[in-house]
C-alpha cells in the first residue's frame, strides 16, 4: 500500500474544513476524494485499486433517502403513536415499535452501501459487483441477531461466517463470481478471549460475593482488558479466517494480519486524537463556561462583572466557541484517518496475497451497475459505511 500519513491528513483536513464551510453538502465530495485516495493508495498484485463513484450520486441519493426516511417518521410515527395512546394509554409501546421497525433499514442500508462501493471499484480494469439482495439480508440478519442474544452470543461466530457467505456469493469481480467456503464452526477459535473474559469475570464476581472485595474487584477490571483484546482479536481473526476460504475463478485469498498490532494502532491512534483535541476541548470548555456565568451573572444584577462579556464580546466570545467546536472535530476526522484509518488498512493490504495470480487474466468485464440511490440510507442513517 503506498502513499503517505502528511497526504492524507491534509486531503481529510482541507476537505473537512470544505464540508463545514458548505454546511455539509461538500462531505459527499470529500467522501469521493478520501475513498479515490485509499482505493488508489491499495494495489493488490501491484495493481491499484480504482474507485470511480460520483459525488452527484451521492448527494441524490442521500436527498431521496431522506424524504422517505421523513415519510416514515412523520406518518408512520404518528400513526404508531395514535395507537399506543387508544390502547395502552402511553407512548412507550410506540417508541419500541418505531425503533424495532429502524433494524431492518439499519441492515439494508448496510448491504445497499457495500453494493454501491463495490459497483464503482475497479481493479485491473474491471468492475465489481453485488447482486441485489438488501431485504434478504436484513431479514437474515435479524434472524441471526435473535438467535445470538438468545444463546448470549455462543453462536455469534454462526451469524458472523453466515451472513458474510451471504454477502460473499452474491459477489462479483468482473465475470466471475465470488465463492465462501468454509464452515461456520472454524470461527470459534477466534472466540477463545471471549471465553476467557467471561471465566475471569465469574471469578471476580465470586472473589466479591465471598467478600475479597478488592480481589474481586481487581480480577473483573482485568476481564474488561481482555474482553477489549477479545473483541479486537474476534474481528481480526474471523477477517483473516474468512477472507482464506474466499475464491473466485479459482484464486484463493490469503491475509496475516495480528489483533494485537490492530488494537496497538486503535489505541495509539485514540490517545493521539484525544492529545491534540484536548487544547482546543479546553478553549472550548472555558468559553462555555464565560457564557454560562454570563447568564447567572446577569440573574443576580452583577452588570459591572459581566461588562467585559456582553454586548459585543459575548458574541465574539460565541464566535469562538463555534470555531473551536469544529476545529475539535476537523483534527479529530484527519488525525484518526491518518493514524488509525490508513495504518489498519495498510496492515491488512500488506500480507494480502492472491493463489496463483495469474488466475485473474481470464476474467471478463461486467456490465455497469446503474445505481440510482448510491449510499443514501447509509449516509441518512449513518451506519458506519464511510470507507
Amino acid at each position: 500500500m503506498v502513499g503517505t500519513r502528511r497526504a492524507l491528513f491534509w486531503l481529510a483536513l482541507k476537505t473537512g474544513v470544505l464540508t463545514v464551510l458548505t454546511l455539509g453538502i461538500y462531505r459527499f465530495w470529500m467522501k469521493t476524494r478520501l475513498r479515490r485516495w485509499y482505493w488508489s493508495a491499495i494495489r493488490p498484485g501491484g495493481h491499484p485499486l480504482e474507485y470511480v463513484g460520483d459525488p452527484i450520486e451521492k448527494l441524490l441519493g442521500f436527498l431521496f433517502a431522506v424524504v422517505i426516511l421523513a415519510f416514515y417518521i412523520g406518518i408512520v410515527n404518528l400513526l404508531l403513536m395514535f395507537a399506543s395512546f387508544a390502547l395502552f394509554q402511553g407512548n412507550f409501546a410506540a417508541y419500541a415499535i418505531s425503533l424495532i421497525g429502524v433494524i431492518p433499514i439499519w441492515f439494508y442500508a448496510q448491504y445497499r452501501a457495500r453494493r454501491y462501493v463495490l459497483a464503482r471499484t475497479r481493479w485491473r480494469g474491471l468492475r465489481f459487483g453485488l447482486e441485489p439482495g438488501a431485504w434478504g439480508y436484513a431479514g437474515r440478519a435479524l434472524m441471526h441477531w435473535v438467535i445470538t442474544l438468545l444463546t448470549l452470543g455462543l453462536l455469534w461466530p454462526r451469524m458472523t461466517f453466515w451472513l458474510e457467505k451471504y454477502k460473499t456469493d452474491r459477489t462479483f469481480y468482473g465475470c466471475a463470481r465470488m465463492h465462501q467456503n468454509g464452515k461456520w464452526t472454524m470461527l470459534y477459535p477466534a472466540m477463545m478471549p471471549f471465553f476467557g473474559a467471561a471465566a475471569l469475570g465469574a471469578a471476580g464476581v465470586a472473589g466479591i460475593y465471598l467478600g475479597n472485595i478488592p480481589l474481586g474487584t481487581g480480577i473483573c477490571i482485568i476481564a474488561g482488558f481482555v474482553a477489549i483484546y477479545g473483541l479486537a482479536f474476534y474481528r481480526v481473526r474471523t477477517l483473516q479466517l474468512l477472507t482464506n476460504h474466499k475464491t473466485i475463478n479459482g484464486v484463493g485469498l490469503t491475509i496475516t494480519p495480528s489483533p494485537f498490532r490492530v488494537l496497538l494502532i486503535y489505541v495509539l491512534g485514540t490517545l493521539l486524537a484525544c492529545a491534540v483535541v484536548f487544547v482546543p476541548l479546553m478553549l472550548l470548555g472555558v468559553l462555555l463556561l464565560l457564557i454560562q456565568s454570563a447568564d447567572l451573572l446577569a440573574e443576580m444584577d452583577l452588570e459591572d462583572v459581566i461588562a467585559p462579556i456582553a454586548g459585543t464580546g459575548r458574541y465574539a466570545i460565541i464566535a469562538a466557541s463555534a470555531l473551536l467546536y469544529f476545529t475539535v472535530f476537523l483534527l479529530w476526522s484527519a488525525i484518526t484517518n491518518a493514524f488509525i484509518t490508513f495504518p489498519i488498512i495498510r496492515h491488512y493490504f500488506a500480507s494480502l496475497t492472491l493463489a496463483p495470480p495469474d488466475g485473474v487474466i481470464s476474467i471478463r468485464q461486467r456490465p455497469r451497475d446503474e445505481f440510482a440511490e448510491a449510499e443514501g440510507f447509509a449516509d441518512a442513517l449513518d451506519v458506519g459505511a464511510s470507507l
